[in-house]
């Protein structure tokens, strides 16, 4: 619905709204802030809100056929917060679930930008998301049974496959291959199985926020988070979730090691990864094991590597299934 923005004007930052209404493109003034590095964050915030808001009900749900449509139960969140938990709740789809998992952060990084403003910026800001997902609401229900109001009092144009917001780039969940990447992963599989797979991708992006030093890689489409310590030369380790298409069945934690393959070259410019032990989970490990694992490893990995099958990794609960060493 609406793309946000910063503008300088008289010694303050304008935060601007900008929409397709009756007259075209308009921008309109949510607030003013005069510290200027309030205001990033805080668009930032907004922008992301409105993409992960506006998108999945923008779309239609290709899983089943070309007529259903995503949920749009989550604008609530927009504008109560006793409605947020429910984002990290539902079990729709993989792709849907994880949008959700996104507005949710969103939703708490502006809560976060906003506690240094001063009161009436919170409240403007708060006042237009109220603006945000009202007007949204009223379109869905016009799209689906007529129109509701009077066309005079439509503020902000709904374009079904064409929403107004800033995501290209800057969101690749809401990617059309993210998508269909996540999509062909749920492809058959029942609707219990969907609900562990979510569970499942619910733990891993938890894990991944865990991961202390910004360096773990996290691969959705592949449910596995992929981290190479940048101190610990030529060993990395891959923490993969269960695949619901049932390529994989269990959690499993791997240790490999790049060999280079060209053994004489004195600057490798190419490396095959080849595993060097693996663990596999009898059982869903819990976010706790799985952050020790992720934060430890910039300084056990090497250790790691020399751990014999049958043994856990020192300070894990983690025993290696197979070694290769």
């Amino acid at each position: 619905m609406t793309i946000y923005s910063q503008h300088p004007n008289r010694g303050k930052l304008q935060i601007l709204a900008t929409y397709e209404g009756q007259t075209g493109t308009t921008s309109v003034t949510v607030t003013s802030v005069a510290d200027a590095s309030l205001v990033s964050p805080i668009v930032d915030a907004l922008n992301r809100i409105s993409a992960l808001a506006t998108v999945p009900v923008s779309l239609r749900d290709l899983r089943t056929d070309r007529f259903a449509r995503y949920p749009h139960t989550h604008l609530a969140a927009l504008t109560d917060q006793s409605a947020r938990t429910d984002l990290l709740k539902g079990s729709h789809s993989l792709w849907y679930e994880y949008v959700m998992w996104l507005l949710h952060g969103a939703l708490a990084d502006l809560d976060s930008a906003l506690e240094g403003v001063p009161a009436p910026v919170r409240t403007a800001i708060e006042a237009e998301l109220e603006i945000e997902a009202g007007e949204l609401c009223d379109a869905l229900v016009e799209f689906s049974e007529g129109p509701t109001k009077p066309e005079a009092e439509v503020r902000r144009y709904w374009d079904f496959e064409f929403p107004f917001v800033a995501f290209e780039g800057g969101t690749p969940a809401l990617s059309r291959e993210m998508r269909e990447t996540l999509d062909l992963l749920e492809e058959g599989i029942t609707a219990e199985r969907r609900e562990s797979a979510v569970t499942d991708l619910r733990l891993l992006l938890a894990a991944h926020a865990q991961a202390a030093g910004g360096q773990a890689r996290l691969e959705v489409g592949q449910l596995e988070i992929f981290d190479e310590p940048e101190f610990v030369k030529g060993y990395y380790l891959v923490v993969n979730a269960p695949r619901p298409d049932g390529r994989t069945g269990d959690w499993r934690i791997e240790i490999g090691y790049w060999e280079p393959d060209d053994p004489d070259e004195e600057e490798c410019t190419s490396a095959t990864g080849e595993t060097v032990l693996f663990c596999e989970l009898s059982a869903r490990p819990t976010l706790s094991q799985l952050a020790t694992v992720l934060n430890q490893n910039s300084e056990q990995l090497a250790a790691w590597a020399t751990t014999p099958a049958g043994e856990r990794l020192a300070g894990t609960p983690f025993v290696v299934s197979k070694s290769f060493t």
